[in-house]
Formats: C-alpha cells, structure tokens, sequence
C-alpha cells in the first residue's frame, strides 16, 4: 500500500494544517490506484488543537464531488499542531475508514512540517509509504 501525493497537494495540505493552527486542520484526498487527484480541505468543527471532527455538510458535499467524479477516498489527512506525526489514540478510536490512509502533518516545527501515514485498519497502526511527485 502506498500513497502518492503530488509537491502542490502535499503543500496544500501543509497550507491548511499551518492556517487552521493552533487547531487541528482535517481534510480528505480523493483519487485512483492510491494516487491522489484532489484534495478536500474540510472545516474542523472541534476547534480543537488536540482532535478533529469534519464539519458533516462539507464532508458529505465533500464525498457527492468524489463520488461524481468517479473517484474513491484514499485518504483522510489531520494535524498534530505540536506532536508527532503519529496517530494518537483518540485518532485510532475515531478511524472510521479502515480502508482510508491516514496522513497526519507534524507543526512541532512549523517551519519544518513533518508528515507520515498509517493504514489504521488493524490493532496497531501500520505506517504506509507516502510518494511525493511532480
């Protein structure tokens, strides 16, 4: 399993994540055969720096526009404003998508963003290699 992610989707994300800090950003990335073709940045209802919860009208419009366009979810990307990138256990408990990659973007250093993914379908989290192209 792998994700591949494009420089200008990878900055985008970023983007969010630093915009919406001090609180945690939360998005979706859409595509096929794991290569992400849009991303969706969603409002973080929680407002929270330490979970996130998409606003469900934007998701839901959110999942119209991929389902429309013949595209699947293969991600769900959040920020840890000063953790790790590494899912914590209110992350694992609301992995509501097993199928779904999960991309957390580090702000410990917010000049040097860090991100990883995990597969969150299993007891533990699985890291999933992340391809940057373009």
């Amino acid at each position: 399993m792998k994700l591949v992610l494009t420089r200008k989707q990878l900055e985008e994300v970023i983007a969010h994540a630093l915009e919406e800090s001090p609180n945690e950003a939360c998005g979706l990335l859409a595509g096929r055969a794991g290569r992400v073709e849009e991303v969706y940045p969603l409002p973080n209802v929680e407002k929270s720096p330490f979970r996130y919860r998409a606003d469900p009208e934007a998701q839901f419009r959110a999942m119209v526009d991929i389902e429309e366009k013949g595209l699947e979810i293969l991600g769900i990307y959040h920020s840890h404003p000063s953790f790790p990138p590494y899912p914590s256990a209110t992350d694992i408990e609301m992995a509501y998508y097993p199928e779904a990659v999960y991309l957390i973007i580090s702000l410990r250093d917010p000049e040097r963003p860090q991100f990883r993914a995990f597969s969150l379908a299993g007891d533990q989290p699985e890291e999933v290699e992340v391809e940057i192209v373009g």
